[in-house]
């Protein structure tokens, strides 16, 4: 005969296992969130977190694999060349210029472009579609096209010019007009990614605000400025944001328009850790310069985030 305390044992046993069955069937609403969020965790972590981990590793380390020699653990010996690297300075300042220049200059052409494809128009699909057009073309595709076009014998802008007097410009030839090219083939490709996200946002815009506002009588340049504008501000931040990581990012057309020439004026960052990794099998190096590229896409996306929270 089992005793009391045996059978106290044998009830709180049960007691216990029932209750941690009970728990995983019927879990609370923290329980399941972190069951639920375990499986994306573990992919991010799978093809985040390892790759970001083992690239700032492997930029600690001498690794070359032209030299046949193993990896051995550098220090700051990557990074400190880096800094006294000229073509490091001289693609990165590239690389932010073409920041600087791209993404206001695609925000803008966007934002018209979204206006005017939610005006009312009876078919508005021919107008939606062009948008996509755009975007839809793969980055090399483009930087080829617009290579033609630049070129400077048989070249569309280069016929305009002269059809209107004015005597052709040997684009790639120079650097300020092989960047300048650069930079306008981007605001192309890349305005309708900006107007698409905007124009997502002015379907969210109610139509009374303007119906009130015109009973208000407030023109047209008003109700933009007062209506359109704040509430379009978090479409805009979030295309603000994509559109600024990807320019840091910036490598297809570039290389496909000129290959980094006259010379490295119009290389960026991206075809720097490109030529060192790919071309010269540097890891070590190609590694560092891509966390600093990481940092770079990291640092902007933490002054954005930081911009939000403080309109919110």
């Amino acid at each position: 005969m089992a005793t009391a305390s045996e059978t106290t044992l044998v009830t709180t046993h049960n007691e216990s296992g029932t209750k941690w069955w009970t728990r995983f069937l019927d879990p609370s609403e923290r329980t399941l969130a972190v069951l639920l969020l375990m499986p994306a965790a573990l992919l991010l972590t799978l093809i985040i977190v390892y790759p970001v981990c083992r690239l700032i590793w492997t930029s600690f380390q001498s690794l070359s694999l032209t030299s046949g020699l193993p990896a051995t653990f550098a220090g700051l010996e990557n990074y400190t060349l880096m800094l006294e690297d000229p073509v490091f300075w001289e693609t990165t300042w590239n690389t932010v210029l073409i920041t600087l220049i791209t993404v206001p200059g695609a925000l803008f052409v966007g934002l018209a472009l979204a206006l005017m494809a939610n005006l009312p128009f009876n078919v508005k699909w021919p107008v939606r579609l062009s948008l996509l057009i755009p975007w839809a073309l793969p980055l090399s595709f483009a930087g080829l096209i617009f290579a033609w076009f630049f070129h400077s014998e048989y070249g569309v802008v280069n016929d305009v010019l002269r059809r209107i007097g004015i005597e052709g410009v040997i684009w790639f030839n120079s650097a300020n007009w092989a960047f300048a090219a650069i930079c306008l083939t981007i605001v192309w490709k890349t305005s309708s990614f900006m107007a698409l996200i905007i124009l997502a946002g002015l379907q969210t815009i109610p139509r009374s605000l303007y119906e009130a506002a015109d009973v208000d009588g407030a023109g047209r340049l008003r109700q933009f400025f007062e209506i359109t504008l704040p509430l379009l501000k978090p479409a805009i931040v979030v295309a603000l944001i994509f559109r600024t990581i990807t320019a840091l990012q910036t490598f297809d057309i570039p290389f496909t328009m000129t290959r980094g020439g006259p010379g490295t004026s119009t290389a960026t960052l991206a075809m720097y850790i490109h030529q060192n990794t790919v071309d010269f099998l540097d890891l070590g190096y190609g590694s560092a310069l891509a966390v600093v590229m990481f940092a770079l896409s990291m640092g902007v996306t933490a002054v954005y985030l930081r911009m939000i929270r403080a309109k919110g």
